[in-house]
This record gives structure tokens, sequence and C-alpha cells, in this order.
């Protein structure tokens, strides 16, 4: 817990490490709603305020920090992206962010497992800290609906239901009245935004959430209710659509990193270990080929001969690919360890939802939307900003950088396939990187390091006494009649 000045604890000890909207009405909105969660009424009220998408991720930090499973209920589906979109990017994973609507609710719910699972998985300070440490707890201890969640999204069927306990998986969960009413778990605090739209149940204001420890109801500001439009189809989907490009933009950053990392690694794999194990590899060979040479009667010799030229073929092979080590965008990368910052990943996160080729309108606009996420991508994986802000200017200025979802219900279907095929394939392309050997190294690397290990550098020094090694018994061979 962080200490003010005077000594006196600050009263949530989250809220200046949010990666969000540095608002100060939000920071003042999420003490003030703090304060009510942990006073000793069951029941408080407040105000929405203006602000509330990012007083409400700093509030999922706190309650996170604090161990308090917290459930944010919407009216409907209209602010959800906003939410996502202002939350920490490295405790995003831990949020459950669904539309009420299906199939937007099932493809979301996917994503975000996806993007679980591939946190869980990566290596590096990205999954680390206590919230993590609490979180692989907690998946430990429930890891047979984990189980049964990642199955369940790798059969893909749309009539199956999610499995039961999924949401117990998530420390927080953020969902419209009607999904939250039948699909939340027993939180420890709920808070009710605009309680003027919710259901006559939860604007009761002597009634608390069932089972929740503390239940905060949000009134808006006369300025916001006053804003408010009657719910229509069109809006719903445009709502549902943002939210989706909002959970896809975040996939394409893991990914995006996941590859830049792996591609550092390679490259300094390249230098340490490669070119090192084929010179040796190439040396044992020649050493095996005089002993054949020398023996040309022995068949275990000559076998052992053209297995160690094999071999050492495929290590020269093997060394040249990985000299030529390119990411799928056909840019390279020089870094030994890739780290952007996280204003370089929130930038790339806003400009991957606003230019994501699945929300193309037709070829041209789809054509224009790839040539700019390739742009992106390799800006990205550069870690130059400059670049990533002048993709984000050429978007802007361009002539096809509308966000209006189609009014059709085939336009409408198409995109929603899209985003699930872009989903899906993110999600096979992440699994294949963390199932290689090279990422299993890169793991074994990374733990090494934190014990005060260079794992290749020991590598390295193993390989040059073993060339060395290699030379003596050459050279003593030259020397032979």
């Amino acid at each position: 817990m962080g200490k003010a000045r005077g000594g006196m604890a600050r009263p949530w000890p989250l809220l200046e490490s949010a990666a969000m909207d540095d608002s100060e009405d939000g920071t003042v909105a999420a003490g003030t709603w703090l304060a009510r969660l942990l006073g000793s009424r069951p029941v408080e009220t407040a105000s929405l305020g203006r602000s509330f998408a990012p007083a409400l991720a700093m509030l999922a930090a706190d309650a996170m920090a604090r161990q308090r499973r917290l459930l944010v209920v919407t009216p409907d589906d209209q602010c959800l992206a906003d939410i996502s979109n202002a939350m920490d990017l490295e405790l995003r994973p831990l949020c459950l962010v669904l539309p009420a609507a299906d199939p937007a609710c099932r493809i979301a719910l996917r994503a975000t497992l996806s993007l679980l699972k591939s946190r869980l998985t990566r290596t590096g300070s990205v999954a680390e800290g206590p919230v993590w440490a609490r979180q692989r707890e907690r998946m430990a201890r429930l890891a047979m609906p984990w189980r049964r969640c990642i199955e369940w999204s790798q059969r893909d069927i749309d009539a199956e239901p999610w499995p039961r306990g999924l949401e117990s998986l998530f420390p927080v969960c953020i969902m419209p009245w009607s999904l939250a009413r039948v699909a939340a778990a027993a939180p420890d605090w709920v808070v009710l935004m605009e309680v003027e739209r919710l259901a006559e149940h939860a604007t009761d204001r002597h009634r608390p959430w069932p089972m929740a420890e503390r239940t905060l109801r949000l009134t808006a500001a006369d300025a916001r209710a006053s804003a408010v439009l009657p719910i229509n189809r069109r809006r719903t989907r445009a709502a549902e659509l943002e939210l989706l490009t909002q959970e896809l933009s975040e996939l394409e950053l893991e990914l995006a990193t996941a590859q830049a990392e792996i591609a550092g690694f390679t490259r300094h794999y390249q230098a340490m270990i490669g070119s090192r194990m084929s010179m040796l590899d190439s040396l044992r060979a020649e050493l095996a080929t005089r002993a054949a040479e020398r023996n040309p009667r022995d068949p275990a010799a000559r076998r052992e001969a053209e297995t160690a030229t094999a071999r050492a073929r495929h290590s020269q092979e093997d060394n040249e690919r990985l000299a030529r080590f390119d990411l799928p965008d056909g840019e390279s990368v020089a870094a030994r360890h890739f780290s952007p910052t996280d204003d370089l990943k929130r930038l790339y996160r806003r400009l991957a939802q606003r230019i994501h080729p699945d929300r193309a309108r037709d070829d041209d606009d789809r054509a224009w939307r790839h040539h700019l996420m390739a742009e992106a991508n390799r800006a990205y994986r550069a870690g130059d900003e400059v670049a990533l802000r002048e993709v984000m200017a050429l978007w802007r200025e361009g002539p096809r950088n509308g966000m209006t979802a189609p009014s059709d219900d085939d336009g409408f279907t198409t995109m929603l396939a899209s985003l699930k095929r872009r989903i899906a394939d993110i999600e096979r392309d992440l699994n294949d990187l963390f199932g290689s050997k090279l990422y299993e190294l890169f793991t074994a690397c990374h733990i090494a390091r934190r014990a005060g290990r260079d794992l290749l550098a020991e590598m390295a020094a193993r390989l040059d006494a073993d060339t060395a090694e290699a030379r003596a018994r050459l050279a003593a061979t030259a020397a032979c009649p």
C-alpha cells in the first residue's frame, strides 16, 4: 500500500499506476466510489459523472489489488468499449467484458479467453506482480473449469452454452443488466451504472445485489441522462462491433508483441549459439570423416561419418534460416530484447481498433486498411512511435476512415464472421508460437535471467570449449602420419 504525504495511506493503492486517461474528474470519482464501497452500509449511492470510464478502470485495478471480486452492471452495451479501452493494459486480460446479445457475446468471450491464456503463457514481466500471482493461484484452484472453457472455445459450437463457473475465473466482470442477472457469479462489490435505466429490482435503494458485500448505485448526471438516445438496432450493432474490434485489437497487440519478442531473441540466439553450433558440428563431421578414411572397412565409422555430415548440413541450414529470420510482414528485428513502452502499446491498440481490415465496408476499403495495418505492425515491432503516429495521420486524412456499422443484416453478419475468423487465426498463431522449441528456450532464458544467470552465454561458453577440443583433435589427427 502506498503512502501519501504525512504518512497516511492512500485510499486506493493502484489508482496512480493504472494506464488510462489521467482525468482529474475520473480520479476524484474513483476515490469517491471506493470510499463508499469501503464504508459500512451494504448499499450506497453516488454520481456517475462524465469520466466514468477511467474511473471504473481505476476502481477495477483497486478491487484486484484488494482481492475483491468486482461486478460492473451497465444498462446496455453502449459504453462497454469505452470502459474496456480505459483498462490498464496489463490488467485487461483479467476483466471479462461481455455484450448482451449473441453472437457478439460468444465472440467476445472467446477473445477474452484467448487473451488470458496467452498472457498466462507469455514470458516476461507482462504478467507478474501480486495481482497476476493471485490469478495463477485462482487458475490452479479452478483448473477444471479453466480446461472446460478452453475446450469449449476450441469446439466453437454456436449452440453450446458456455461452461458453468466461467465467470469465477475473472476477478472483474463488466456486462449489461440483462446478462449480469443470469450469468454473473457472486461478487464482493457491485457497481450499478445509471440505475435510472436499470430494471426495477436494481433501482431499489435499500436492496443490495444478491450475495454481494457492497452495492454501489451510480446515478447519471442530468446532462448525461438527457444525452442518452433511445436504444435502436443500429446503435446496438455499432456498440457490439466497437467492443469486438477493441477485443481484437488487444489480441493483435498480444500477437505483435509476442512475435517481436521471439524475433529479437531469435536473432540473439543465432548470433550467440547458432553460428557456434554450426561450426562445432562442421568440425565433428570432419573428425568423423577422417576416422572413416582411416578405417575404410569399418561400416560403423562410415555410418558415423554420414550421420555427422548430415547433422552438420542441417545445422548450417538452421543457422542460415535463423540469420534470415523475419517477421510476418517481412521486416526484421535487430533488437535483442523487445521492450515496448506502455504509451507505444496503447497507441498501437488504438490504431488497430480504428484501421483493422475486418471493419472494412468493401474491397477497396479492405485493401487500404490492410496497407495501414501492415505499416502499423512494422512501426510497432520497430518501437517507432513517430511512424505509428504517421499511420494514424494517414488514416485520419484518408477517404475511408469511417467506423459505422453495416445497416443491413447480411453486412453485420459478414463483419461478425470476419472478426471471429481473425480472432481464431490469432489464437492459432499464438498457440504455434508458444508451442515451438524456440519459445521454450526463450522461456528458460528468462527464468535463468531472473536468477542472475545468462543461459545463452553459458551455452556459448560450453560450445566454445567443445569447439576448442574438436580443433585440437583435428590438429592431432593432421599431425599423425
